[in-house]
């Protein structure tokens, strides 16, 4: 009882501690609201008012219909330039896509010689002509197909293929983005907080005073990662339930218990890890270069970004002994598909053994941080 007192207390105390630290409240409030409408709204998987200009040098009924196809909300209204200002216009900014139909266009592509269309794109706008690319390939087959056939009629196919999509019906991107940097946002907030409160006690020099206490380096460690950890899983749960699925209106379908209670087995492992970090790290700066280190592959590699199956087969083994990687597994199993215990309990016991690891060896590392000190 004696132990578990001083736990508490020792808890109460970081959380006082970062109370008055206003800026990383700051951050932590940025971090849970306005960072993750910002990510899930800002990177859209369509194409969206995208600048294109248009080089006509056929002038004909064809390349007149090939111009009209191009209108909101996918393009802003094309601008039909000469060949001349093509190129000043890309490098001033001013189109994403260029469109140059050459001359006798229409009268090549009735006699069946396939002409060729040139589309000059601006790469440096990686999100718009990655996609735009296909969406200016399909409109101008589309229009020359119609335009030969005389009709709109889509092809018929021996087979036909009946598509359904689950969980995202819409194929909203906002659904996905959400939840993801969500996540991100736990991650990497669990270990800031937990190396910061170490790294804020040797600074202001009260890491002394604990060693003159009589308290244990388990006593100390725990205090900070109980703690840490209960305010991440507050303000999480706060962003899951009001900017998640309030503000940006996505449909959670499995259970909100659940889920913290995955989260806070989760963040018993990233906020150990934030523990070791502290005793790697001597100063704020410090950290922030180790959580570069940490972070990126974390978060980019777990299959929360890009799926898994998509990586090479060695990486995919080697991620499995991150706690990230059966975390947003089992996030996206509960979260998107409804998902049970029954069917995420693997990577609930991953993450049981992994945090245990995890916390044995920054238990080791603090109390030989604390015993150099001392």
């Amino acid at each position: 009882m004696h132990t578990l007192l001083n736990i508490f207390h020792l808890g109460i105390k970081e959380i006082r501690s970062l109370g008055r630290d206003k800026l990383m409240l700051a951050i932590i409030g940025f971090a849970f609201s306005g960072q993750v409408y910002v990510i899930a709204t800002g990177l859209p998987q369509s194409l969206n008012k995208a600048p294109i200009a248009i080089v006509d040098e056929d002038r004909s009924p064809l390349s007149e219909r090939i111009a009209n196809a191009f209108y909101p909300p996918h393009f802003l209204a094309p601008a039909i330039i000469d060949q001349y200002a093509a190129d000043p216009g890309m490098d001033a900014g001013l189109y994403t896509f260029v469109l140059d139909i050459p001359p006798n266009f229409q009268r090549n592509v009735l006699a069946g010689r396939g002409p060729t269309v040139q589309l000059n794109v601006d790469a440096t706008r990686i999100a718009q002509a990655f996609i735009g690319n296909n969406y200016v390939q399909t409109i101008v087959n589309g229009e020359v197909t119609a335009f030969v056939q005389g009709h709109r009629m889509p092809a018929s196919w021996p087979v036909e293929l009946e598509i359904r999509t689950l969980f995202n019906p819409n194929l909203n991107s906002v659904w996905f983005g959400a939840v993801i940097e969500l996540l991100n946002s736990i991650t990497a907030l669990s270990i800031i907080l937990t190396g910061a409160a170490l790294i804020r006690e040797r600074e202001h020099g009260t890491i002394e005073h604990l060693l003159v206490m009589p308290l244990t380096p388990f006593e100390i460690m725990l205090g900070k990662v109980w703690s840490m950890g209960l305010i991440v899983v507050a303000v999480a749960t706060a962003s899951m339930l009001i900017v998640v699925k309030g503000w940006l209106g996505v449909p959670l379908q499995g259970s909100l218990v659940l889920f913290v209670a995955s989260m806070t087995l989760y963040l018993f492992t990233t906020t150990s890890l934030g523990i070791l970090l502290g005793t790697l790290a001597r100063s704020m700066p410090q950290l922030g270069l180790l959580l570069l280190i940490i972070l990126l592959p974390l978060q980019m590699l777990s299959g929360g970004l890009t799926p898994r199956e998509s990586m090479p087969e060695l990486l995919q083994h080697i991620m499995l002994a991150a706690p990230s990687t059966h975390f947003i597994s089992l996030a996206q199993a509960i979260l998107y598909r409804g998902a049970s215990f029954d069917v995420i309990w693997p990577q609930f016991l991953a993450l049981l053994a992994i945090g245990g690891v995890f916390f044995l060896f920054a238990l080791s590392r603090f109390r030989k941080a604390i015993g150099s000190m001392a």
